[in-house]
């Protein structure tokens, strides 16, 4: 039993991925259509539609600050060429080169590959954004025992909406697509509310993807824990190097490129990741930096009134790699990181501050892994509200 759950996380975790890569190629191409870098061209007395010169394409993402350098423009070109969102315009070449040569979408000229899986999916995203264009639209958030759940519908009005919009012909019909969507990780159980159940849609369709996520990858499932939430890489490993990069409490770090947002993609937790190409192909290990906390205080002791505490508001807005912060513990949880260069510091925020509300929603009585979800799956522009201590 337990290989066979294995086996389901894992595929879960590789449609969940495919569907991360398809999204954040549809959003670059909607971006580059706007930005007029597709159009048609010419080419020895012959026009190609709808496509892009590999060259202009780099020098937009450097200029948009989605890459750092022309290096890892390429990377991620290459990864949606290999995923087949993108290709040569006379599908000759199979890498994606720093030239003048055409390439274009897929989606562009039809030739996307619809396998069942990517039917499913395409499918979830057009009623996810169907549901949220609809007036009283039924996905909400919905809170349960004090945890508040986002994107989520109650599975008979879900039923009732399809049938009504045409989407189905009969309610069986209707359990069948939620069951694909549930299959596909396109849905989650959310809970059970007064005796129905309630869904969540797993994914924020509409969250600005940053295309240095597509080199981030997600296959491997670390096993995670409250004392190390940290997912990081370790360096030149092929060099016999055994030092990790990693967050000291009395030391800057350095991020040479990439700076990922307050949770690590591949495990869920709290990380920085480097983007030299050494690390591009190393396993994440697990480490365990200590705590920059001189001590843990509990809710109470934050609003106690009178207490050693002020509270700060940021209004924090995400670049084209993250916030630049990592959040640690729980009940509450604390800035335990701060990037010098990043979005975060620019707003004023400092290590050892306890988080007290994200975008509105008191978070003080949850765990890192609840508010990172919150912030990563929300907005660009991240309001939070936080205590710091008052030193006499």
């Amino acid at each position: 039993m337990d290989g066979i759950g294995s086996s389901m996380q894992k595929k879960a975790a590789e449609l969940e991925r495919m569907a991360e890569v398809l999204i954040t190629g549809e959003q670059l191409r909607l971006r580059l259509h706007e930005g007029k870098v597709i159009k048609d061209r010419r080419h020895h007395l012959r026009t190609y539609p709808n496509c892009f010169v590999a060259k202009e394409l780099i020098d937009w993402l450097i200029e948009h600050k989605e890459a750092c350098d022309r290096d890892t423009a390429i990377k991620i070109m290459q990864k949606l060429l290999d995923q087949s969102i993108i290709h040569h315009v006379c599908d000759e070449h199979r890498e994606f080169r720093d030239t003048k040569m055409f390439y274009r979408f897929r989606k562009d000229d039809g030739t996307f590959p619809l396998d069942s899986e990517a039917k499913v999916f395409m499918r979830g995203q057009r009623l996810y954004e169907k549901l949220m264009n609809a007036e009283n639209s039924l996905l909400k958030t919905r809170e349960e025992e004090g945890v508040a759940y986002e994107r989520t519908l109650v599975a008979a009005e879900f039923i009732d909406w399809l049938l009504q919009e045409g989407e189905v012909a009969s309610r069986e019909e209707a359990e069948q697509l939620g069951r694909r969507l549930l299959e596909h990780g396109i849905i989650q159980h959310a809970s059970l509310r007064d005796g129905r159940l309630l869904f969540q849609f797993r994914m924020n369709f509409r969250r600005r993807r940053r295309l240095m996520e597509l080199l981030l990858e997600r296959s491997r499932v670390i096993p995670e824990s409250q004392e190390s939430p940290f997912c990081l890489r370790k360096q030149n490993p092929d060099s016999g190097n055994s030092s990790f990069l990693s967050v000291s409490p009395t030391k800057e770090i350095r991020v040479v490129c990439v700076r990922r947002s307050s949770m690590s993609s591949s495990c869920g937790s709290s990380g920085y990741y480097s983007s030299s190409p050494t690390l591009s192909n190393s396993p994440p290990v697990l480490c365990n930096p200590k705590s920059v906390l001189k001590r843990q205080v509990s809710p109470d002791e934050l609003q106690s009134p009178g207490g050693p505490f002020i509270k700060k508001t940021f209004t924090i807005v995400g670049d084209a790699v993250g916030w630049g912060f990592v959040v640690r513990g729980s009940k509450p949880c604390y800035i335990q990181a701060v990037d010098p260069s990043g979005p975060a510091a620019a707003a004023g925020m400092k290590v050892c501050q306890f988080v007290v509300s994200v975008n509105g929603l008191n978070v003080l009585n949850l765990d890192y892994r609840t508010v990172s979800s919150l912030i990563l799956t929300g907005p660009r522009t991240v309001v939070m509200e936080v205590m710091e201590e008052v030193e006499y």
